[in-house]
């Protein structure tokens, strides 16, 4: 927290756009660009955890979080599979969390769940992600895996869990048309 013009004012950095925002009493004003992450996190791959409860990690999710400059990444136990921030993303989550408290109590539960279930975790010097058991049992995660690049954050599967999900999306795929259509992708 700053104070510009005697006003209090929030400084966010998206670390994806690049782009400094200041919060103030007048609104979100663009202030400068910051470090630039030019990669995402993108595509699906499949993946066996190791006997210790460790995944290694695509080299090209490796490339991405090396643009980060901190191997500390955020795990999060969300719905039926993992979420994995790096660390400078799931602050900025954190942060829209706590303040939708105040706007929306009635996620107060919600958001005390995610926050209390989140994990810090470090890539080995291999890359890998040592997944803890009790998250890996909390979502029902077994051996088999799939990573999915979800641009800001990655996703890590059960392979069987995936599967049906990807099912049950096919199924109802042609549900989608009219939200497709005002996104400008049909």
């Amino acid at each position: 927290m700053k104070i510009l013009d005697n006003v209090f004012s929030f400084e966010v950095e998206n670390s994806l756009s690049g782009v400094k925002w200041v919060q103030s009493g007048t609104g979100w004003l663009v202030v400068g660009e910051s470090k630039t992450i030019k990669s995402r996190f993108r595509s699906k791959s499949e993946h066996s955890l190791d006997t210790k409860g460790r995944l290694n990690l695509p080299s090209r999710f490796r490339d991405v979080l090396a643009q980060y400059g901190s191997n500390m990444l955020i795990l999060v136990p969300w719905k039926q599979h993992l979420r994995v921030y790096p660390l400078s993303e799931w602050e900025i989550m954190e942060d829209r969390l706590i303040d939708q408290i105040k706007e929306q109590p009635d996620l107060r539960g919600f958001i005390r769940m995610l926050l209390s279930g989140a994990t810090d975790c470090k890539t080995d010097k291999q890359g890998r992600l040592l997944l803890p058991v009790s998250l890996r049992t909390e979502i029902k995660m077994g051996k088999d895996v799939i990573l999915t690049g979800m641009r800001d954050w990655i996703e890590i599967w059960d392979t069987d869990i995936w599967m049906s999900e990807m099912k049950s999306t096919r199924e109802t795929f042609d549900t989608l048309d009219e939200g497709l259509a005002k996104l400008g992708i049909l």
